[in-house]
């Protein structure tokens, strides 16, 4: 899949998996620099020529701060050294969550993102599960939203359960457990969740029978881990022979590996969206770096990315 007219870069938090996308397209990893002044100001360049060249920066936005800023200062650092077009490839979409007005006075977050994103100069965004789908409506330049499913459901028929019922943690998530459900040609089962505030579950009850059952969470996102492991103890005290979680964006945030490493889950399957910080043994990580070099080829020969994602009952 060499290609002279393409350049991959990265940004520095999310340089492990860049290397790994850059190998599987069959080029190296671009040069480029990321300095920090003594007052933490930032400045990036590139230490080669992108002149005329399709460049993708790779950058998940994860917090904090300054990863969404080096990724706008790499668009507007490319543009400004002419490249013919910039594709941001961001692995994990940060501030998805905050994609509409739920009270008043509040920002649309994601959408100012789109806005700083398009005025830095990118021509495209490439990204996986985003948080809400209408997100890509926020941007003026194509999106594809890609989904990790391709590579869980490999993994999950590896695992040839015998009474497998895939689970979602909340209504929010219905949709995604049903077209796993779907695929695999099993049922599925809710868990509604009442929230006292942001963060805290008031509440939470099952919808659905998972007596003697090997039950699948799916979720694109584990923040503080509080819904999914509760999910996880419900799930269990309803009779349920095994649990485990999938999940996109391992963001563990707050006291989220103290209660992954207590929860009743068997095992807990992550994509390299976002780094760990720590190594439990119950985790385990898939890499995207296939999905997205493949992706990054079908962008460069102009060849359908949404077929990669028919998924078909087996």
């Amino acid at each position: 899949m060499t290609d002279p007219k393409v350049s991959i870069f990265a940004g520095r938090k999310t340089r492990y998996l860049a290397e790994k996308i850059a190998k599987s397209y069959g080029i190296g990893l671009g040069k480029s620099i990321v300095t920090n002044f003594s007052d933490g100001e930032l400045q990036t360049s590139y230490e080669e020529n992108i002149r005329g060249k399709d460049v993708f920066i790779i950058q998940s936005t994860f917090p904090p701060g300054d990863n969404l800023l080096e990724l706008l200062m790499m668009v507007d650092a490319a543009k400004r050294a002419s490249a013919r077009k910039i594709i941001a490839v961001i692995p994990y979409f940060g501030y998805a969550r905050q994609d509409r007005k739920d009270k008043p006075r509040v920002s649309i977050a994601s959408k100012l993102i789109a806005n700083l994103l398009i005025t830095a100069g990118v021509n495209r965004v490439i990204t996986i599960d985003l948080h809400a789908d209408q997100i890509q409506g926020f941007f003026d330049v194509p999106v594809d939203n890609l989904y990790a499913s391709n590579i869980f459901m490999d993994y999950i028929r590896e695992l040839n359960l015998p009474n497998l019922v895939m689970a979602s943690p909340d209504t929010g998530g219905t949709r995604r457990a049903a077209s796993y459900a779907k695929a695999l040609n099993t049922g599925f089962v809710i868990c509604y969740k009442q929230r006292a505030k942001p963060n805290v579950i008031e509440k939470m009850e099952l919808i659905g029978d998972v007596k003697g059952k090997d039950v699948i969470i799916v979720d694109d996102i584990i923040d503080t881990a509080g819904t999914i492991t509760k999910a996880a103890d419900l799930i269990i005290s309803n009779g349920a022979t095994s649990v485990r979680a999938f999940c996109t964006h391992p963001i563990f945030s707050g006291s989220a590996y103290d209660k992954l490493s207590k929860s009743k889950f068997d095992e807990i399957i992550v994509t390299d969206t976002v780094p760990l910080k720590q190594d439990l043994g119950k985790i385990k990580v898939l890499s995207t770096a296939d999905l997205l070099a493949e992706v990054i080829n079908r962008v460069q020969n102009f060849e359908s990315i949404s077929s990669l994602f028919d998924i078909k009952e087996k």
